[in-house]
């Protein structure tokens, strides 16, 4: 422990020597500013903070960050709940005054979102750009519009999901009504989705059309933005409210890869908030639940998505295919998973330590790592011989005789890979923990210990 403090301690030395070094040189008034502009930080409240504070400098020492310090003393860090709070007593203008309601209400979103994303991402202020509070012409009723650009996509589906939440939050904390959107608006927000899709790019999840009414009618608020690409949609222009034809990519980014595919993650938080926070109307998640469950085109989206030229390693659910293997091994994880070294022989090293694969669960992708304590291949030799390949020995002796893979052997992946995207566990194949905690439970029986 020592040693470590020594380290750190030799690092900070340095660091403050280097400051010191380019603030003296900064003060010779060669430079724009005669100090250096990005500070030393130590904490996500700093840097939220020290991030914002490009955007509103009268918020810099005005008790935000000691604020956000009492809130984690109570409630887990980087939880939900500290970002609504905060959202709210920063719009309330508790800390230092704005110049109108929405630059306040705006201010409170962002610093909400920020902290959501640990200060370290422009997100909260280039991807959500501004905000809007509109009237209904024709029921006379305010409403308030998110305006969204491409930069959210810097965010991560689930932190770009919560914005829209504490959006909706402060909504009803000022008094502004919910947001309901007319036919057409439906309409022209699904078949712009679908032009980005096909003539922009493949979204990460394309919801159904009915997926995409639901949030629209539901999340309370108006998702909108300035046109990101120069291509216009194929139907439904100039429709009243929506300022321009040519596709907005933070509108699709925001309802299709935040909202749509993070709405099973999305319910779990909201059942623990809503009834303090008034979130009730958020409920509809779990109607995206039950759509996506009753979807018959799931498996023929992960197909049409693919880009062409690529070689699908075995399909979903097929006999021979990759087997699950809850666990992880020392360079597995999150968003990473482990392969039998021997697997990857089999598969003439098409497959290497880094390799992408998209998956059909839990998550969308992961990064190939290998770990040779998971099953192995099986495969079939020209003597018609069925053959596991154990070690390198075995693979080398037989590597030219091999006619048929059949079975790939594990994947490794972790339970927290399910949790993270709030994806059911599944049945794993049959291994040797589970064969030792049966022989456990046998032994312990008294007929077996005659």
């Amino acid at each position: 422990m020592n040693d470590i403090n020594r380290y750190f301690n030799q690092i900070n030395s340095q660091l403050n020597k280097a400051y010191e070094i380019s603030n003296n040189a900064k003060k010779k008034g060669y430079d724009p500013k005669d100090f250096v502009e990005v500070p030393i930080v130590q904490t996500i409240s700093q840097r939220v903070e020290n991030l914002l504070n490009i955007e509103y400098p009268m918020i810099l020492n005005c008790g935000i960050k000691e604020r956000i310090h009492e809130l984690e003393q109570n409630i887990q860090k980087l939880d939900l709940e500290i970002a609504l709070i905060i959202a709210k007593e920063i719009a309330q203008e508790k800390f230092c005054k704005f110049n109108n309601k929405e630059q306040a209400i705006l201010a409170g979103i962002r610093f909400g979102f920020a902290y959501l994303t640990l200060g370290i991402i422009s997100a909260p202020l280039e991807g959500l750009i501004n905000i809007e509070i509109n009237t209904d012409k024709s029921t006379n009723s305010n409403f308030l519009t998110l305006n969204y650009a491409g930069p959210i996509r810097a965010a991560g589906g689930t932190a770009g999901a919560f914005s829209v939440i504490i959006a909706d939050y402060l909504r009803k904390e000022f008094n502004i009504n919910s947001y309901t959107p007319k036919q057409n608006e439906i309409m022209r927000t699904i078949t712009e989705i679908n032009d980005y899709n096909t003539k922009i790019t493949n979204l990460q999840y394309l919801p159904e059309n009915k997926q995409i009414e639901t949030i629209l009618k539901n999340i309370g608020v108006k998702i909108s933005g300035p046109a990101t690409e120069t291509v216009e949609v194929t139907n439904y222009k100039n429709i009243e409210g929506i300022k321009t034809n040519k596709i907005r990519g933070g509108m699709c980014l925001i309802l299709c890869e935040c909202i749509a595919q993070k709405s099973n993650k999305i319910n779990r938080t909201i059942e623990k908030l809503k009834d303090k926070y008034d979130l009730k109307n958020w409920e509809f998640t779990k109607e995206i639940k039950k759509l996506k469950e009753n979807s018959s085109t799931n498996q023929s989206k992960l197909f049409s998505q693919m880009v062409a030229g690529r070689p699908v390693v075995c399909f979903p659910k097929t006999r021979g295919g990759l087997r699950l293997r809850y666990g992880r091994s020392r360079v597995s994880g999150f968003a990473s998973c482990s392969l039998n070294p021997l697997t990857i022989k089999v598969l003439d090293n098409f497959i290497a330590t880094g390799t992408q694969l998209r998956l059909d669960f839990p998550g969308k992708a992961t990064i190939i790592t290998q770990c040779d304590s998971i099953e192995g291949p099986i495969v079939k030799l020209k003597s018609n011989e069925v053959k596991k390949i154990n070690n390198i020995k075995d693979f080398t002796k037989h590597k030219d005789d091999i006619i048929e893979i059949i079975h790939l052997g594990d994947i490794l992946v972790s339970v927290g890979e399910f949790v993270e995207n709030n994806y059911p566990l599944q049945p794993n194949g049959y291994c040797n923990e589970e064969w030792a905690i049966e022989l456990v439970a046998k032994i312990n029986q008294k007929e077996y210990l005659k």
